[in-house]
C-alpha cells in the first residue's frame, strides 16, 4: 500500500493549487428538492466531530433528514458498508486490500473512495515540556519495540536532549487502539511498520482521550489528529532528521516536509455506471462545498484544494 504522505503530495500537486486554500474558495452548496430519509455513518472515531458538524449543517438545509453517526474506529466501516447498516463509511486510513476483497465478494465491485479533508497527525506533549521537536527515528525509538528506523531505544527525556529535572524522567507513551485508522497510519509512517512497545504503550479509546491523558501527565508523549490540541498540551515539530523539523501546518503537509499526514476518506457503496442514491450523494456534495469544507476546518483539519474537491464530486 502506498505511503499516505505520498498519496497526499500527489493529490495536491495534481491540482496545481496550494493546500492552504480556504474553504471560501469552494463553490457554495445549492439545495435540491426531494432530499429526505435516514443516513447512517459507521467508522472512524477521528472523523466523528467533522461528521457531526457536517450533519448539523446538512440537516439545517434538509429538516426531513435524520443522520446517525457512530465513531467506533475505521476498521468498522467496511463491515458496515458490506452488511448495509451504513451508507457512509468514514475512515482515517486507506481501505485495506482484504477489506476491498470482502466487499467485492459481496457486491462484485469495489467501494467508492471519497476524500473530504486532510489531517496531520500531531505529536503532543504536556504544555510544560520544553522540547522543540523529534525526528521520525527518535519517535520510533520512543514508541516501538522493533526500532526499524535505526535509532537506539529511547526511554527518558534526557535521551532526546532535555536537561535538569527532565533528564532522568521516563517517557510515558499514549496512543490509539488497534481498531483505529490513526493507529495504523502512525504505525506505518512513524514506526516503519514496526510494533509498539506493549509494555509501555497505553492504548486510549479515542483521539480526545489521548490528548486529555497527555495534559494530565507532565512527562508524556502521544499522537492524535492535530485538531485535538488542548490548553494543557502542545504539538511539537517533526521531521525526517533532527536538524530539519517542521510544524504540522497545511503547507508542510502538502510539501511532505511534515511527514505524518494523511487524507480523510468516506467510503460508499456505489454500483459502477449507476448514480449514487440522492441522499448520500447530496451529503457528500455538501461535504465538498464551501460550507462543508468550512466544517472540516472548524473540526481542526485542513480543507481540500478546490480543484481536487471538484475531482471528488465528479465520482457521484
Amino acid at each position: 500500500m502506498k505511503k499516505i504522505i505520498t498519496t497526499l503530495a500527489a493529490a495536491v500537486l495534481a491540482t496545481s493549487l496550494p493546500l492552504a486554500s480556504t474553504a471560501a474558495s469552494h463553490p457554495s452548496y445549492e439545495r435540491v428538492s426531494g432530499v429526505s430519509g435516514n443516513l447512517n455513518s459507521i467508522g472512524s472515531n477521528t472523523l466523528t466531530v467533522v461528521l457531526q458538524l457536517l450533519a448539523e449543517g446538512f440537516q439545517n438545509t434538509y429538516p426531513n433528514v435524520n443522520i446517525q453517526i457512530q465513531g467506533a474506529g475505521s476498521g468498522t466501516a467496511p463491515a458496515a458498508l458490506i452488511d448495509g447498516t451504513a451508507q457512509l463509511g468514514p475512515m482515517s486510513r486507506e481501505i485495506r486490500p482484504a477489506e476491498i476483497d470482502a466487499f467485492r465478494a459481496r457486491y462484485g465491485y469495489e467501494p467508492t473512495q471519497v476524500v473530504i479533508g486532510i489531517d496531520a497527525l500531531a505529536l503532543f506533549v504536556h504544555r510544560d515540556n520544553p522540547i522543540e521537536g523529534l525526528s521520525l527515528p527518535q519517535i520510533d525509538a520512543i514508541f516501538s519495540s522493533t526500532n526499524r528506523l535505526g535509532h537506539a531505544p529511547i526511554r527518558t527525556w534526557g535521551e532526546v536532549g532535555l536537561t535538569g529535572d527532565w533528564a532522568s524522567r521516563r517517557i510515558s507513551v499514549y496512543g490509539r487502539n488497534s481498531v483505529s485508522g490513526t493507529y495504523g497510519v502512525f504505525r506505518e509512517i512513524a514506526l516503519g511498520g514496526g510494533d509498539f512497545d506493549g509494555a509501555r504503550y497505553q492504548e486510549m479509546p479515542g483521539s480526545s482521550a489521548v490528548v486529555q491523558a497527555i495534559g494530565q501527565d507532565r512527562f508524556s508523549i502521544g499522537y492524535s489528529g492535530v485538531g485535538y490540541l488542548t490548553p494543557g498540551t502542545r504539538a511539537i515539530k517533526v521531521g525526517q532528521t533532527p536538524d530539519a523539523l517542521f510544524e504540522p501546518s497545511p503547507e508542510n503537509a502538502a510539501s511532505g516536509d511534515y511527514p505524518i499526514a494523511r487524507l480523510l476518506f468516506v467510503y460508499v457503496n456505489k454500483r459502477p455506471g449507476e448514480p449514487l442514491d440522492t441522499l448520500t450523494a447530496e451529503f457528500l456534495r455538501y461535504a465538498l462545498s464551501a460550507e462543508g469544507q468550512a466544517a472540516v476546518e472548524r473540526a481542526g483539519f485542513f480543507s481540500l484544494p478546490p480543484a481536487f474537491a471538484a475531482q471528488q464530486r465528479q465520482q457521484f
